[in-house]
Order: structure tokens, then sequence, then C-alpha cells
């Protein structure tokens, strides 16, 4: 999916990307979205917990199917469709039986593909959907289970994939796009492939306004701020923060500081930690 480069007439045009779309549907299945309310940011008492969110167009959210269990029955890739809610595309898939579902589009699926889930060892091709102990090692996969049964959850923005490096004793070891290498149950599912839409790491959005499209609200700097209002502000003139590390408003180290707690379950499965920007 190539980036189209306009001639620059306006200023936001000059350096503006769009990607020219390969998708075959522009409405989605009526049975398969549903209305997206907008938080601006705030939780339910009201209050901003997520700075710079508001505005942005309406969207419809698509149901999406991360869990493929309809197992061993054939289904058809009825059209490749545009979703507001993500990087990647979807994908419309029509099973045998009459029912209808949106996948992950994975890249170099085409409309008339046949693709398949199971539990059981089947055909390794792109968009087919298998544990982890039938992959073979070095193979590309997404949408990747955490646990058994609870659907993807790993791995879904456009252009990524992980690598299957290994299968010893009941584990399934993974190189996340992170950098991350990680232990998951061998009969967990993953899809073979790597997520579409490869280009959209390129697209340049050139103009304020295409952010605000998104419901992305301006960001100011710290230094910018008066003392009252930021660890950043305050001073005559320009100078630099006077800190070892950035903070946030609140006072906290920020850009690159671990916030994942030290105690999680989960974190015994971790082969290598991803890289961090500040130790």
């Amino acid at each position: 999916m190539p980036v189209i480069l306009y001639k620059p007439t306006t200023p936001g045009r000059r350096h503006a990307g769009v990607l020219k779309p390969e998708l075959t549907k522009k409405r989605p299945e009526k049975n398969l979205v549903r209305g997206a309310k907008k938080s601006g940011g705030r939780n339910f008492q009201g209050k901003i917990t997520v700075r710079h969110r508001g505005g942005g167009a309406k969207r419809l959210l698509r149901t999406v199917d991360f869990k493929r269990h309809k197992f061993d029955i054939v289904a058809r890739v009825a059209a490749l469709e545009y979703d507001p809610g993500r990087t990647a595309n979807l994908a419309l898939l029509h099973y045998i039986d009459g029912a209808k579902s949106y996948i992950v589009a994975p890249d170099g699926l085409k409309v008339g593909d046949k693709v398949l889930s199971s539990r059981q060892q089947i055909e390794i091709k792109v968009g087919n959907r298998l544990p982890l102990k039938f992959v073979p090692a070095g193979l590309q996969v997404h949408n990747i289970e955490l646990s058994p049964g609870f659907g993807g959850v790993m791995v879904r923005s456009a252009g990524s994939w992980a690598t299957l490096m290994s299968l010893e004793a009941g584990q399934a070891r993974l190189k996340l796009p992170s950098g991350e290498i990680r232990s998951v149950s061998e009969n967990c599912l993953a899809t073979i492939g790597q997520v579409s839409n490869v280009d959209h790491i390129n697209v340049r959005l050139g103009k304020a306004g295409r952010m605000r499209y998104l419901g992305i609200k301006p960001t100011v700097r710290g230094k910018a701020m008066n003392p009252v209002d930021h660890p950043h502000g305050g001073g005559e003139g320009n100078q630099p923060i006077g800190l070892k590390h950035p903070k946030t408003p609140w006072g906290k180290p920020a850009l690159g500081v671990p916030t994942r707690k030290a105690n999680r379950a989960s974190n015994r499965f971790i082969i290598s930690r991803r890289k961090r920007r500040i130790e």
C-alpha cells in the first residue's frame, strides 16, 4: 500500500502523506458495528485522567473476532476494510455455515482466499490460526494469546509481527516487536503472517488538523508553563529543565521509565526485557 505525496499547494500538503487504499468495501457490516461513545480522557467521575484527548471524527466500532473459535470451519475472505479504531485493516470472513466476522487482516491476504482456524495441525499459510506448538520455528505470527482460549492480545498493530524462536518444555519462546523475549504456553493460538497496512508508519499527517480528526488535542511543553503548573516551568527566558530526568506534571519520572509492577504474576515468563531508554 504505497504512500501518496501530493503537490505542495498548501503548507499542510507540503509534508503530508496519504495511504493509497487497497480496500474493497467502504461500508461496514451493519450487524458487526456499534456506536462509540467518547470519554474525552475523563473517568466515571468526570475527571481528566488521560490528557490531550477530545473531539475527533465520529466512529463506528467494529466487532473484531480475536479468538476465532469457529474451529475447522473454512472461511472465505469477502472483503478488506478500513477500521477507524486501529491502524491495521480488517478482513471480513464469510463462513460456510453462514456466519460472518471481522479479523485483523494479515499482509498478503486477498479477497477470495480461504482461511481456517483449528486446534490441530493444519496448513501453514497466511491467515490460518493454530496453536504455537504446530508452528515451525522462525515463522512470523501475530494476534497471539497470552493464555489459551482467552483470545489474541499481542501483536495486533499495523505492520507488526512476532517471531517464534523455539519450543521447549511446553512453552513457546517469542520475540515481540518491542524486542522483549517472552514465553507463552505452546497451546496458545496465533495467526500466521505479518499484520496488514505495513506502510502506516510512513504516513505523515502534515498538519495539526489531521491530529484533531483523530481526537488528539495539542500538547504544551512543561518548560513553557509556570512553576505552579509543571515541575519544568518558570524562569526568565529559556532554561533547561534542571533535573536529572524529565518529570510529569505530578513530579513522577517520565520518558522511558519502567512502570511495570515488580510483583506482577506474568513477570516470570519474560526471558529478556525490551531495551530501556533510561536505566
